[in-house]
């Protein structure tokens, strides 16, 4: 390789033309960037990557809102939500130990928006005998207070008889659900920053208002790719949950009209 040359080509010159306007003219450049974010566009378009000690999760740049979802219009607001998701990062939950983190998405997938819509963490004692039936109990109720029947679960490690557990947890509450197994490969950063960092670059995730008391934001902000010692179990969670395989979502009609007769009549 000695003597070699480098030749590089950013999507757009130095005065700012796009090299292959018949490809990419300016309107398909500007909707690119919007997409996949500044940090993405400069590292892929523009060949100028960002180094990863620089990334950073910046929560303001969420959009909060206090809507629930409406099952009958299939929306938040005005949005049309067209799939869901829930996803478990377990561990043991214990004092000492990393956070349990169960959270439920809805995706707008014709905007590619997110909307993080809670987020459970659980701690059990470590006193506690049973601390993953225990825990199964907790994210089965999470589920049905979102009426979701299907769940995605991390089995890397701990998590691997999780399955098992919920179902028979499941089969006692005599509710019927699908557990979806996931296994991790990638690097936890990488899938952070592949997942979350683009959503919130270019205004694509929305994060309902009560999360806000959860540990999430904190996280978030004190979160770096080279490792600081915060927790990042929230954001974990978050990041599997975009990737999960969605149930789709679609109106179910109308709600019910309560109507109420008017008996205060005489017959003459």
């Amino acid at each position: 390789m000695r003597g070699f040359k480098t030749l590089k080509i950013p999507i757009v010159d130095a005065d700012g033309r796009p090299e292959w306007p018949e490809l990419f003219p300016h309107d398909k450049i500007a909707e690119l960037e919007r997409t996949v974010g500044a940090r993405y566009f400069a590292s892929q378009m523009m060949l100028n990557p960002l180094p990863p000690e620089r990334i950073r999760l910046d929560p303001g740049a969420m959009h909060f809102y206090d809507d629930d979802f409406n099952p009958h219009s299939a929306r938040i607001g005005d949005v049309v939500i067209t799939g869901a998701a829930i996803y478990w990062d377990p561990s043991m939950a214990g004092a000492h130990s990393d956070g349990s983190v169960c959270v439920m998405i809805y995706r707008d997938d014709k905007s590619h928006r997110v909307f993080i819509h809670d987020v459970m963490y659980m701690r059990i004692a470590d006193t506690d005998e049973h601390p993953m039936a225990h825990q199964c109990d907790d994210v089965l109720h999470f589920m049905m207070r979102h009426n979701m029947r299907r769940i995605s679960v991390e089995t890397n490690g701990i998590g691997n008889t999780l399955p098992e557990i919920l179902r028979d947890c499941a089969g006692r509450m005599g509710l019927d659900i699908s557990v979806m197994r996931v296994a991790n490969n990638k690097n936890k950063a990488d899938r952070i920053i592949d997942t979350i960092e683009p959503l919130l670059s270019t205004g694509r995730l929305y994060c309902a208002s009560r999360v806000q008391s959860t540990p999430l934001l904190a996280e978030m902000m004190g979160w770096s790719p080279v490792g600081t010692g915060i927790h990042d179990d929230g954001i974990d969670a978050i990041s599997g949950a975009i990737v999960a395989p969605p149930v789709p979502i679609r109106p179910i009609g109308r709600a019910v009209n309560i109507y109420s007769a008017n008996t205060k009549f005489k017959i003459s």
